[in-house]
């Protein structure tokens, strides 16, 4: 059991595949647009359960528990030598 007020990640979909826009590719459009937010969970639950977080932020969020005490893993990739110097040369534009 997951204890109320444990750190979780929830999934939660934003759109159905009939909602999304008709402009999108087809591999794409078979899919549901989804997104997941970590909270603290406001009641009991388990893996898989529907369940509502508060955010970090103070929001309300509902959505289905995929993870228990989430972290943080961010990469923006590797190094890309062109747009190595692109803040100094906004910067030289910018004056």
């Amino acid at each position: 059991m997951i204890e109320k007020g444990t750190w979780v990640e929830i999934e939660k979909i934003v759109l159905l595949p009939k909602d999304r826009a008709k402009n999108i590719p087809k591999e794409t459009k078979k899919t549901a647009l989804k997104c997941w937010i970590k909270g603290n969970c406001l009641t009991d639950c388990e893996l898989d359960d529907d369940v509502k977080v508060v955010t970090k932020t103070g929001r309300i969020v509902d959505g289905r528990v995929v993870d228990v005490e989430p972290g943080y893993y961010h990469s923006f990739g590797k190094y890309i030598r062109e747009i190595g110097d692109i803040g100094k040369q906004a910067k030289k534009i910018i004056g």
